[in-house]
């Protein structure tokens, strides 16, 4: 009898063994690598075009722009808190140097505007020699058409200086220029003080927040909105005849055919004389998420006295409460908050000479930006303001 073949040995169950995680980190770094490629492959075009279109603007401020355009909001906000955080502004001291002077003349001579008195310093303190003073740095034969002076900022930051630019409505004009990037588009107006212009110019200064970020508000000129304007923002306000005012939109200041240019941007920030008490308390939908509105950083606001005056102030360690007591100190009865941040905060002022390339100041001696910014291309709006042929 033949033997039986010997029965199969069990097949061995074969045990799945576990992956590596290093073998899965691995795999998703490579997934998150293609990602970035793409992402990068993708933005390549908009980031080269942002670093190399033309103007003065700076690596960072290009980079920050950039950011925000492509959802990076957040971060640059996060990453500018942090900045503030590691650098806040000095308390105590003195300005170095004492009150800076603007190497203009002591005496005043009315134009069509009452000479406005002296500023106050901060509550609190003793005015430093020369604090408040103002100084004429442009005049006519028909009178004082600019006016600057230099104050402290607070009872705190004593060591700084913020800067307050008078100008005479009768005597100057004011244009809006687009931007490049903001508004963006097709205008007569150029986004540059041109040679033309360099002949008359005697100011300029930074707008208010980017329109497709916090601005909260439109813009308008020529006769066509590139962004909708917005009841009851702060608008300013440029005329037919050049004269500028601040107010709320629909409500102190309307649509109508005298109106060149509006700007808004935020809510007001002083009306009736008084300073808005929602400055401490207003948060992102008042005043925009950057940074935040007690940060004392750079600030820059415009506003009109009782009498149509307008005035521009800029500095540093300002918060939305402190640059709307200094709107106020200066007589301002309506005024709005415009730019922020060192990159953006640029009022100069200029002494026309009849030719190109006039001489250009610093309004503040902390400003970061050249005064000569606006003589090349701004991917950014702003205001300028020329003498009235007389």
């Amino acid at each position: 009898m033949p033997l039986a073949d010997p029965a199969p040995a069990p097949a061995r169950r074969r045990h799945a063994r576990p992956r590596p995680v290093l073998r899965v980190l691995g795999r998703v770094a490579a997934v998150l690598l293609v990602l970035v490629l793409v992402l990068a492959a993708v933005t390549a075009p908009s980031l080269a075009h942002a670093l190399t279109r033309p103007g003065s603007d700076g690596v960072a401020a290009r980079l920050a722009e950039w950011g925000r355009d492509h959802g990076l909001g957040g971060v640059v906000t996060w990453l500018e808190a942090r900045e503030y955080d590691a650098h806040p502004p000095p308390v105590g001291g003195e300005p170095p140097g004492g009150i800076p002077r603007a190497d203009g003349t002591g005496t005043l001579r009315a134009g069509t505007r009452p000479v406005p008195p002296r500023l106050p310093p901060p509550a609190g303190l003793a005015p430093l020699p020369g604090e408040g003073q103002w100084q004429t740095v442009v005049t006519t034969p028909h009178g004082d058409a600019v006016r600057v002076a230099s104050v402290r900022p607070d009872a705190a930051h004593t060591s700084l200086v913020a800067g307050v630019l008078w100008m005479d409505p009768g005597l100057v004009r004011g244009v809006l220029h687009p931007g490049s990037e903001d508004p963006g588009g097709a205008w007569r107006t150029p986004d540059v003080i041109a040679s033309a212009e360099q002949r008359s110019v005697v100011a300029a200064f930074s707008a208010g927040f980017r329109l497709q970020g916090d601005s909260h508000g439109g813009w308008f000129a020529e006769g066509r909105a590139a962004r909708p304007l917005v009841p009851g923002a702060a608008s300013l306000v440029i005329r037919a005849d050049g004269s500028a005012d601040v107010g709320t939109w629909g409500d102190e200041v309307r649509s109508g055919p005298d109106v060149a240019a509006v700007r808004q941007n935020l809510v007001m920030l002083v009306d009736d004389g008084a300073v808005n008490p929602t400055c401490a308390t207003g948060g992102t939908a008042e005043w925009g998420s950057t940074v935040g509105q007690a940060a004392f950083i750079h600030r820059s606001a415009f506003g009109v006295t009782a009498d149509g005056a307008e005035v521009y102030v800029g500095g540093p360690a300002l918060s939305v409460c402190t640059l709307g007591d200094l709107l106020r100190s200066a007589g301002v009865v309506r005024g709005m908050e415009l730019d922020i941040n060192p990159n953006w905060v640029s009022g100069s002022w200029f002494r026309p000479t009849g030719g190109p390339h006039p001489p250009a100041f610093r309004l503040f001696p902390d400003e970061q930006v050249a005064p000569t910014h606006y003589e090349t291309p701004s991917s950014r709006d702003f205001v300028s303001f020329d003498l009235r042929v007389r």
